[in-house]
């Protein structure tokens, strides 16, 4: 009988697998960073062939260490960054281009284009607002931009597909039979899906010049979709496959209406738990499905999506050498009282909730004499904190409720500073669970459930653990007067492009 179930979790920077146990423990496992592609400013793109070496040599890593054989397996979930988009050839498996990844910004022009309508003209179906972050535009721009792409795609030699929908493909077969599919909280990201009838809608297919013969069947994040085929997984069940946020939500056990998890990552995000009720938003968050476990109804969920958290601090480390690691930047910012009066807006991609503003760039208000390395790294770290606080303000203020607290996960919640400084701006316990790598942890319990691993998510909420609360200490008129030049710091980013 098995003992464990695995998850591949395919981020933006790493891929990794992790082994659990009934208690959702890990018990292995292993990660390998790929390759970050900037061939313009603007654009993003990863090595997709990169991505499935680095998942098999992480998969084969984390078997070994722990000496395990298929049996021990009851199931594998996949979890992965969104809207990052691939389109490869069916009969090679050979991407047609680079993935492109959500953080690029190069179909500006279509968003503008489209925008012409209205911004917001399709999110009574899909949600979402039109903006750079999801994949319809991003397929529609390796269509129109490689070469013989679209008579590829229009004679059926073609399959695309977000980061999950190429790896389950080659997991289970690849050329050789490999399933074509996704589930549905990664097709909501798309903007090519009606959240209402999880979909594929023809009028939108038609709006963003989308052929649906290249897209994959839409299915729930908790079933059963083939065996895989490669050593060492030969025969083991794939069996969950949740977009990262939603797979958090999940890991995180966020399964009543008004339940809420942030993850700090790359970028950060916060989803809400609506139930089965789409609230729509009118405060610049997205109405997205949360997760949908085998045949019951699709849950939904409020998003705020911040591009920048986690890649502020990548981006002191690699392109200005203010640290030498990612981990030097907690000390660096303890090293000062405060942030000196500077604030730090990550704008790199533009804005993403609430404003959505793509014309929008990153700016350093507030500078003087005064300011050294330490104020930089704190206005570093303060940034994620206060873009969290306007999510945290437009969910209020869309799903009229109160949190008791939230609970958070990634690789940012070890810097005790930040998740202090969270917690004061907030004016809110943060609270940590023993097993932070939720992300992961979610998709291996969407398999679990399908496999028949976990008999149902009482189980799972059984398994959550606080492990640390961080609570608030800081005054009402100090937290008002950071908040409010926070906002103008942000202000001033706004419309930086023409």
């Amino acid at each position: 009988m098995a003992d464990y179930i695995g998850a591949i979790d395919q981020g933006t920077t790493s891929t990794r697998f992790l082994v659990f146990d009934r208690a959702g423990r890990i018990v292995s496992s292993a990660q390998e960073e790929h390759q970050q592609i900037f061939p313009r400013p603007g654009w993003v793109e990863h090595n997709p062939e990169e991505i499935w070496r680095r998942t098999q040599s992480v998969i084969a890593r984390a078997i070994e260490a722990r000496g395990l054989r298929p049996g021990d397996l009851a199931a594998i979930g996949i979890t992965n960054q969104r809207e990052t988009t691939i389109l490869w050839n069916r009969k090679t498996g050979k991407p047609l281009y680079n993935a492109i990844v959500w953080q690029d910004t190069r179909v500006a022009p279509m968003v503008a284009e489209l925008s012409a309508g209205g911004q917001d003209r399709y999110r009574e179906k899909t949600g979402l607002p039109l903006a750079t972050y999801f994949s319809a535009l991003k397929i529609r721009w390796i269509l129109e931009n490689v070469p013989d792409a679209r008579a590829q795609a229009e004679a059926g030699e073609v399959l695309s597909g977000t980061i999950d929908t190429f790896l389950i493909w080659n997991l289970t077969g690849g050329p050789e039979g490999g399933v074509h599919l996704t589930d549905v909280t990664n097709a909501s990201r798309t903007q090519l899906m009606n959240i209402r009838t999880l979909a594929w809608d023809q009028s939108l297919l038609d709006d963003f010049r989308v052929p649906i013969q290249i897209l994959p069947k839409i299915r729930s994040s908790s079933e059963v979709y083939g065996p895989a085929t490669i050593s060492p997984l030969a025969d083991v069940p794939i069996a969950g496959d949740l977009g990262d946020q939603h797979a958090a939500l999940v890991g995180q056990v966020c399964f009543q209406p008004g339940e809420a998890k942030n993850t700090y990552g790359t970028g950060c995000f916060m989803l809400l738990n609506t139930g089965e009720k789409i609230v729509p938003s009118q405060h610049g968050l997205v109405s997205t499905v949360a997760y949908q476990l085998g045949s019951k109804p699709a849950c939904y969920a409020l998003e705020g999506s911040i591009a920048i958290a986690g890649a502020l601090v990548e981006w002191l480390r690699d392109n200005l050498g203010l640290i030498g690691s990612s981990a030097e930047i907690a000390e660096l910012a303890a090293s000062v009282q405060d942030n000196g009066g500077i604030y730090f807006v990550p704008a790199f991609s533009g804005l993403y909730a609430p404003y959505w503003k793509d014309t929008a760039r990153g700016v350093i208000a507030g500078l003087t004499r005064y300011v050294n390395r330490g104020h930089f790294a704190r206005a570093a770290l303060e940034a994620t904190a206060f873009q969290v606080r306007e999510i945290m303000e437009a969910m209020r203020n869309d799903a009229a409720m109160k949190f008791a607290f939230l609970r958070v996960d990634g690789g940012m919640v070890r810097n005790d500073l930040l998740m202090q400084f969270q917690a004061d701006i907030l004016d809110m316990p943060v609270v940590c669970p023993r097993v932070s790598e939720t992300t992961a942890l979610g998709a291996g319990y969407a398999a679990g459930l399908a496999a028949g691993f976990f008999k149902d998510v009482d189980e799972l909420s059984a398994n959550w653990k606080e492990e640390k609360r961080w609570q608030p200490n800081m005054t009402e008129p100090d937290r008002e007067h950071l908040y409010r030049y926070w906002k103008k710091a942000v202000a001033r980013s706004f419309d930086w492009l023409d």
